[in-house]
């Protein structure tokens, strides 16, 4: 009798954690501290939170939040940090298949910080989620890769980058119940793993949903 096979996306991600003894950087994300500093604190939801670190930030400004990955390690990871930095009570960890299972309740604050995979996903279905998962005066923060650095040199991914605007429709963001506050493409200066100076191209769309 053959094993049963692991989920792909599973397998892919707990394993780029544990091949390395950390996957990033530990920053918050430009675009969550651009677009959520002005926000009154309340409850947020982060898809995809990795090692920890919007999260961390999030809940160091007062916000209650639930963490959400895939890998098991980065929740590890993460609990850690926020145990390291007096912040583990404000935030809950859960273990999400997005594909197959999603968090419960609202959220005054749903982000999606590059919930992006070169393992095929329904991006959009998970994403449609996130938006019903908005509280109503709420806001969904989704920022993707729009394009390959301006370094790259060889091919990536077929579907790896993502359209603001292709994204926001798909979702049900151009309906009545939605504000669209920002749906664009931000340039930002990177550096990349050999020292290369460029460019990144970031995908932002930002949206309240109306009371």
């Amino acid at each position: 009798m053959s094993a049963p096979q692991q989920d792909p996306t599973v397998s892919f991600w707990e394993h780029y954690y544990l091949r390395r003894p950390q996957a990033w950087s530990g920053r918050p994300n430009a675009v969550l501290l651009e677009e959520v500093s002005d926000l009154i604190p309340g409850s947020a939801l982060d898809l995809g939170c990795g090692e920890g670190a919007d999260a961390l930030w999030l809940a160091g400004r007062g916000w209650h939040v639930t963490g959400v990955d895939v890998s098991r390690t980065a929740l590890e990871r993460a609990a850690r940090a926020a145990e390291v930095a007096g912040l583990f009570e404000q935030i809950v960890w859960e273990w999400h298949d997005l594909a197959l299972s999603f968090p419960g309740g609202t959220y005054d604050l749903v982000s999606a910080q590059f919930l992006q995979s070169p393992i095929d996903f329904p991006r959009d279905e998970i994403l449609s989620r996130a938006a019903e998962a908005v509280a109503p005066g709420g806001t969904l923060l989704v920022v993707g890769h729009a394009a390959p650095p301006s370094w790259a040199g060889h091919p990536h991914v077929e579907g790896m980058f993502v359209d603001a605007t292709e994204t926001a429709t798909a979702i049900g963001l151009h309906d009545d119940g939605w504000v669209l506050n920002a749906r664009e493409v931000r340039e930002r200066p990177a550096v990349g793993a050999d020292g290369e100076l460029g460019k990144m191209s970031d995908s932002v769309i930002k949206a309240r949903r109306k009371d």
